[in-house]
């Protein structure tokens, strides 16, 4: 079984009870790591902020940011939606960014992963909303990653979707015929991608073997985005 030894490295994972929180506080905390887990929603702009001053040092921050994804029709979404959405998905990660960057660059070392959504990559109906705030932030990702590379930190994005979580695909909705008929029609891997093999994925972004990569965007959608 393939592993990675984080012992002694101090992993910090935002909104820690949603989307993918929960596998990845597992996952890092069976490989070693000092999980910090956060798990409230980073409305409040100073919240970051005050998330890493108590965290302390950090070698790892996890920007897991996770909404129930509007599904209005793009004639009818009215700005409060829209700054709904930026507000809880695109605005917090700056914050954090720029709340853990100076320790690190001081370290020349750390790694910065998104959780991002692949629906960034591929047009949907009725995801207008959602699917803008998600490609803000894996444009904002690619940028910095390459602006702190020479300082030897790597930021890089999974983009996913059909991906088993508690927030988007929860068993009620996997059970759904409707649902699985649409697995086998739409996802060329005819499943979910399980939490744990997704978590894995995002051990390997943030494990030594990875330094290589650089404001990168990772789909992880069964195929998906392919299509």
């Amino acid at each position: 079984m393939t592993t990675f030894d984080f012992t002694g490295k101090r992993v910090l994972v935002t909104q820690s009870t949603s989307f993918m929180g929960p596998s990845l506080c597992q996952l890092f905390t069976e490989f070693g790591a000092n999980v910090i887990a956060d798990d409230r929603a980073l409305l409040d702009p100073g919240l970051p902020d005050s998330i890493l001053q108590n965290a302390g040092h950090v070698d790892i921050l996890i920007a897991n940011l996770a909404l129930p994804a509007p599904s209005t029709p793009a004639v009818d979404v009215g700005d409060d939606e829209w700054r709904s959405a930026f507000a809880q998905l695109v605005d917090p990660l700056p914050r954090l960014i720029r709340a853990i960057l100076p320790q690190m660059i001081a370290r020349k070392s750390g790694k910065i992963l998104l959780i991002g959504s692949s629906s960034a990559l591929r047009g949907m109906k009725r995801t207008s909303t959602y699917s803008a705030a998600r490609g803000a932030q894996l444009a904002y990702v690619q940028s910095v990653g390459v602006e702190v590379a020479s300082h030897n930190i790597q930021v890089n994005a999974i983009a996913q979707n059909f991906v088993e979580n508690p927030t988007y695909f929860p068993p009620s909705v996997q059970a759904n015929p409707a649902f699985q008929e649409r697995l086998k029609r739409e996802v060329p891997l005819g499943r979910l991608v399980t939490q744990r093999e997704d978590a894995m994925f995002a051990a390997y972004l943030c494990s030594e073997a990875a330094n290589c990569f650089v404001g990168q965007v990772f789909p992880v959608c069964g195929g998906w985005v392919a299509r």
